[in-house]
């Protein structure tokens, strides 16, 4: 079951040792003072950077402009639990179970990925700055979705 809300709520809720490392490290780029807050804030746009965090965790800086509904995707994870957290701007993400969706894309091992036709009738979220967001393996999710215009996003994933 999906999990969202502000970054300290969360870690409250979540006492997990594995996520330690990941939310020191969304603790240091939501830091305005650091450099991690810096270059996020600087990427150009669609510009995606992975950082690996540990042997088990990596990170994906991103900037891009969010879209509309018919532009974006459900995804799923088999390997990896996605912690979408927002350094700056907001964005909806849909939720559904990977139970109730028809797969498009067969699983791709190598990049982790899974991607689903379309379903109406889902729940949503609406993701803030400061706000994070972890999707467990059975969690769809579809990222990106503006929530009025487009607008900049520079989240971490």
């Amino acid at each position: 079951m999906a999990i969202f809300g502000k970054l300290d709520l969360v870690k409250q809720q979540v006492s997990d040792e594995k996520f330690d490392k990941a939310f020191k490290y969304l603790e240091e780029v939501f830091d305005a003072s650091s450099q991690k807050n810096a270059n996020i804030l600087s990427l150009a746009m669609d510009v995606c950077n992975k950082m690996d965090i540990d042997e088990n965790c990596f990170a994906l800086e991103q900037a891009y402009l969010s879209k509309k509904r018919g532009e974006c995707f459900f995804e799923s994870h088999k390997k990896y639990i996605d912690l979408q957290f927002i350094v700056d701007g907001e964005e909806i993400i849909e939720l559904a179970h990977i139970d109730d969706l028809v797969v498009a894309v067969s699983y791709n091992e190598s990049i982790d990925f899974i991607k689903y036709e379309d379903k109406k009738e889902n729940s949503s979220i609406i993701l803030r700055k400061g706000e994070l967001a972890i999707f467990y393996p059975e969690d769809a999710h579809m990222p990106c979705i503006n929530t009025q215009e487009s607008s900049a996003l520079h989240p971490c994933e």
